[in-house]
């Protein structure tokens, strides 16, 4: 159901709020994520929370979570609104990955209507930036955010897969990106005056809301169109587009995702580590797990202790070359550590899990050949902005 739908009166609770999380026993889940879950379910208003397999710990909400309410709580979004994952099919000749990164774009030079008036991705743009937020349009972001190109490996679902349009072999770009500050801004305008709590003017959070939503979908073009031009490729339509933090309302209640994909019906891309496959599913959850599925493998480890075991485990040459063959595009050399593979649990688990609790079937793979976390331009240089242009 849209976020533009109207709500029915508030129901009642009936009973105290359940929670289900769905994981295997052979599922690593954090105990502090656990916490925060039973936290989540006693608040006011609160009918239903189901953790994800990927399900974490985050800043005061868990991370991996859908969790339905009658009462509507921004902070159980959080601030990276509209964050989702897309695939876009890209036709190149060759794709020998060492060559490839080297020609990706700066994508931590944002975009500027005027300075780059003539760059070619702009042509996705239909109409107005949402918002008119300009800050940082047309960048990736930090922490797990990337852009990726990638093989179809493996095919499970040969006929889905041909609807959409996809083969074994075939290149594919995964953008994985939110609202860049926009979605930020809207959460610290509540929190500043109503702490955790819920939403004072629903209509109102929920207007800038799906503005954060429709930025976030844009931007994720716009970084495809970026490096599709970048590579020598004509840019394409994604054949998988999903929100995996977003509210909606859904039978009258508020069905807040927090890093858990909304599993309708959907197909949705769901992201392992920079060294390992990441699985496109055809999502079939039920009511129980609030209509969603994972968006990811989820964390095992914090920032801090990924930087402290993986300086001692791996070197940056071991990172920036990963075990499938990867190029990892990556100037930050602490990010590298944080976003190791062994900072985030086995993406087979969490599939096997979505698959034990018939919430999704696996559709194929997709098999990293390049990705690009951060520019390596160095401090205070700019990078050759003719790189993000479609060749002559």
């Amino acid at each position: 159901m849209s976020p533009h739908a109207s709500p029915s009166a508030p129901l009642p609770p009936s009973a105290p709020a359940t929670v289900s999380v769905f994981a295997s026993p052979e599922s690593w889940i954090e105990s502090d994520a656990l916490r925060q879950c039973q936290q989540v379910a006693a608040l006011d208003g609160m009918i239903h929370v189901a953790g994800m397999p990927d399900l974490h710990p985050g800043k005061g909400a868990p991370i991996g979570a859908a969790m339905s309410s009658t009462v509507l709580y921004p902070f159980l979004v959080g601030s990276d609104i509209g964050c989702g994952i897309a695939v876009f099919p890209i036709k190149l000749k060759r794709a020998v990955p060492e060559k490839l990164a080297a020609r990706f774009p700066d994508l931590d030079q944002p975009l500027d209507p005027e300075r780059d008036a003539d760059d070619p991705a702009w042509a996705v743009v239909a109409g107005d930036v949402p918002a008119g937020h300009l800050d940082g349009l047309g960048t990736v972001g930090r922490g797990n955010h990337f852009v990726e190109l990638a093989r179809v490996g493996t095919v499970f679902e040969p006929e889905h897969a041909t609807r959409l349009g996809l083969a074994t072999g075939d290149l594919v770009l995964v953008v994985h990106s939110g609202s860049r500050g926009l979605g930020e801004r809207i959460l610290r305008a509540h929190t500043e005056v109503h702490g955790a709590g819920p939403a004072a003017d629903v209509a109102a959070y929920l207007s800038s809301h799906d503005e954060a939503v429709r930025w976030g979908s844009l931007n994720r073009r716009l970084l495809a169109a970026r490096v599709a031009h970048a590579l020598g490729a004509e840019p394409t339509e994604p054949v998988v587009d999903e929100c995996h933090n977003l509210v909606e309302i859904r039978d009258g209640r508020y069905l807040h995702r927090k890093g858990a994909a909304p599993g309708d019906g959907r197909d949705v891309l769901v992201a392992a580590t920079r060294g390992t496959p990441s699985y496109l599913v055809a999502a079939h959850a039920g009511p129980d797990a609030n209509h969603s599925v994972a968006h990811g493998a989820g964390r095992k480890m914090s920032r801090a202790d990924a930087l402290r075991r993986g300086r001692a485990k791996h070197t940056v040459e071991e990172l920036r070359r990963t075990p499938v063959g990867s190029v990892v595009v990556c100037g930050e050399r602490q990010l590298l550590f944080e976003e190791a593979p062994s900072a985030y649990k086995r993406i087979e688990q969490v599939i096997a899990d979505l698959v034990e609790h018939d919430l999704a079937t696996p559709v194929a793979t997709t098999v990293p050949l390049v990705t690009y976390k951060t520019s390596e331009v160095g401090p205070g240089r700019r990078s050759d902005r003719r790189r993000g242009r479609r060749p002559a």
